[in-house]
Parts: C-alpha cells; sequence; structure tokens
C-alpha cells in the first residue's frame, strides 16, 4: 500500500512542479518533505514524467493560443480602421511583427526538418540541405 501513496504523492508533485511551484511549494502541497522532492528529482524516470508533463502543459497553453490567434488577428485588422493614428499605428506595428516572427518560425521549422531528412539519408545531402542547393 506504501507504493500507491507514493505513487500519488509523485503524480501530485509532478503536476505541482510542471505548473511551476518552487520545491517547497510543491512538497507542501504534496504532503512529502523538500529533501524528499530533491530525491525525487535525481532519478531520471521522474525526471522524464515531469518533463512530459511540462511538454503537456505547453501543449495546452499553445493550443489555446492557436484557437485565440484567429480572434486576435480579426481584432487587430479593425483597429487598423480605428480613428486614433496612435491606435492604428500600434495594430499595424503588431501585424508587422507577428509576421516576420511567424515567418522566420516557419523558414527555421523547414531548415531543420530539411536537416533531420538529410541526417538521416546520405551524409552528402548534409551540404545541400544546408545550402539550399538541389
Amino acid at each position: 500500500m506504501a507504493g500507491k501513496g507514493r505513487q500519488n504523492a509523485d503524480d501530485r508533485l509532478i503536476v505541482e512542479l510542471a505548473g511551476g511551484k518552487t520545491v517547497a511549494e510543491a512538497a507542501a502541497v504534496a504532503g512529502i518533505g523538500e529533501r524528499t522532492v530533491y530525491r525525487r528529482l535525481n532519478d531520471p524516470a521522474f525526471r522524464k514524467c515531469l518533463s512530459d508533463a511540462r511538454s503537456a502543459f505547453v501543449e495546452q497553453a499553445l493550443a489555446k493560443l492557436a484557437g485565440a490567434s484567429g480572434r486576435a488577428v480579426a481584432t487587430l485588422v479593425t483597429l487598423l480602421d480605428a480613428e486614433a493614428d496612435s491606435i492604428k499605428l500600434g495594430a499595424a506595428r503588431s501585424i508587422l511583427d507577428a509576421g516576420l516572427k511567424l515567418r522566420e518560425a516557419v523558414e527555421l521549422e523547414d531548415r531543420i526538418r530539411r536537416l533531420e531528412q538529410a541526417n538521416e539519408g546520405d551524409p552528402n545531402d548534409h551540404d545541400r540541405a544546408t545550402t539550399g542547393a538541389a
């Protein structure tokens, strides 16, 4: 039965740490000592579970951001027609800034994908992937 108690404490600890709590805060919520938390953090399997939980939290946040992006863009586009020039300027800057960042992210993702493909195939393909040569 002690194993189940430890699993429950680990599960709670992972949720709290992944959610941004400090070691002291997470230990208090999980009902364990800080030294126990540090021992758990030295366990590779525990660290993997913690990393997976953090990744899941980030994925959830990204999904929410993606869902709200359409409305945000529509709001900025509407603000381009505002009467106040300062509001128009702010909206224009935001749209341009976001567009450039998105373009950079897409290009970087494409470059990484090509490098990964080259790394999996013929070692000589690496030069073509990094230079863009066909």
